[in-house]
């Protein structure tokens, strides 16, 4: 196994996870507490983060996976990388179009009702923070 390359796999993992804490966690709910910031207002900054984010996290898993396969990585880390990859491809290619769609409506002047989309993709945001977690704590606790 190469070290530098798991080592390089576990900073890649916690720094994924911690845009994900920040802006899932952080920004994404205290947007709409903001003087002045309205919904409409809320909501095009938040495509604006999430659509930067997702693309930042496309980048990030490509290189824990690139690591995975050249590093003799176990199956299972491997198979947990690639599950993190596919959770990512879910959150951007189906449920977030969802959230786009109304907030489209929303964005146009509608009266949308609340998505059930947004409590699958903050669901799906408290997997990948658990999932990265795991991964990153067992490659750094591998190189010891």
């Amino acid at each position: 196994m190469n070290h530098t390359v798991v080592a390089a796999a576990a900073a890649t993992s916690f720094l994924w996870l911690g845009m994900v804490l920040a802006i899932s966690g952080l920004e994404a709910p205290l947007k709409f507490r903001a003087p002045g910031v309205s919904l409409q207002v809320g909501l095009s900054i938040g495509r604006l983060v999430f659509r930067a984010l997702n693309r930042v996290e496309m980048a990030l898993a490509a290189v824990v996976l690139a690591a995975m396969v050249t590093s003799g990585a176990s199956a299972a880390l491997t198979a947990l990388a690639l599950a993190l990859a596919a959770l990512l491809a879910v959150q951007v290619a189906v449920v977030r179009p969802r959230l786009n769609r109304r907030s489209d409506r929303v964005l146009a002047g509608e009266e949308a009702p609340r998505s059930r989309a947004h409590h699958a993709y903050i669901a799906l945001e408290g997997v990948k923070i658990i999932a990265l977690t795991v991964l990153a704590v067992t490659l750094i606790a591998g190189l010891s």
